[in-house]
């Protein structure tokens, strides 16, 4: 069952879509991941981590744009969630990134990552003109995919839900073209 009336984007080894209840399952396991959900909170219960998945959905309805599930064509599995996230504090749209166990290694957030950005700042997508990522200091795989992206290191600032948190700013659409 479809909850978002989010776009379907492709990509050559990916279809970014928006969440599904039957996506319910594998965020959840995810964030109560604490060693690989810590830059995105991370939850030690069920209900805050399915809590997190409802918001995950609602930001589409409120915002617009969100966190698409990153679904790998070749198994049909989610392997991870990338999109546009900006909830209440946050100091401007993001473009964020995770890739679930057992799909790393494989250049799945860069390529839908990527995916996501063209999206963002497309005409015919929400012609956004920049995007920045927020990283915990200590990420240092984000930062390298930052890097990779374009992004570059513009501040260190207090995130009211992370904590001390870094902003990387993105090349706008015109460095892009």
């Amino acid at each position: 069952m479809t909850l978002t009336n989010a776009p379907r984007l492709e990509a050559e080894r990916l279809i970014l879509r928006g969440p599904e209840q039957a996506d319910a399952e594998p965020v959840i396991a995810f964030l109560m991941d604490s060693a690989r959900a810590g830059g995105f909170g991370g939850y030690d219960n069920r209900g805050d981590a399915w809590r997190w998945f409802a918001l995950m959905v609602g930001h589409w309805h409120i915002r617009g744009y969100g966190y698409f599930v990153i679904e790998d064509r070749a198994s049909g599995k989610a392997a991870g969630i990338s999109g546009i996230w900006n909830p209440e504090g946050w100091p401007e749209p993001e473009l964020g990134w995770v890739v679930f166990d057992g799909f790393e290694g494989r250049g799945i957030a860069f390529e839908a990552a990527t995916r996501a950005r063209q999206w963002a700042y497309a005409p015919d997508g929400l012609a956004m003109t920049t995007l920045t990522s927020n990283i915990v200091p200590s990420n240092t795989r984000s930062k390298a995919l930052a890097t990779r992206l374009g992004a570059v290191y513009e501040r260190t600032y207090h995130n009211p839900n992370m904590g001390e948190d870094e902003l990387w700013r993105h090349p706008g659409p015109e460095a892009l073209s």
